[in-house]
């Protein structure tokens, strides 16, 4: 399974990729808004958007990659790595 990861914290990029690593699922973070965001973003199977640290520029940018490709959407206000891991145990 794919995943894009939008918004979180820079410092913890790295962990988020370990814990999809652990969920054998391959992952994209975004922390930060880019030019190319949504050609950046794929298809993926599930994208996980952290509400709280992603900007509203973001938020739209993913919402409509989402519809455009009939990816899942998970929102999650808290950016943790428990509230991450426990958005992939739902879809493991």
């Amino acid at each position: 399974m794919s995943v894009v990861i939008i918004g979180g914290h820079e410092r913890m990029e790295n962990r988020y990729k370990e814990i999809c690593k652990r969920y054998k699922h391959k992952s994209k973070v975004f922390t930060k808004m880019r030019a190319d965001l949504g050609s950046q973003i794929g298809s993926p199977d599930l994208m996980i958007l952290f509400t709280a640290t992603a900007s509203h520029k973001m938020v739209r940018c993913a919402v409509t990659e989402c519809e455009r490709n009939h990816t899942i959407l998970e929102r999650s206000h808290s950016s943790s790595a428990s509230a991450l891991i426990h958005i992939l145990e739902a879809y493991a």
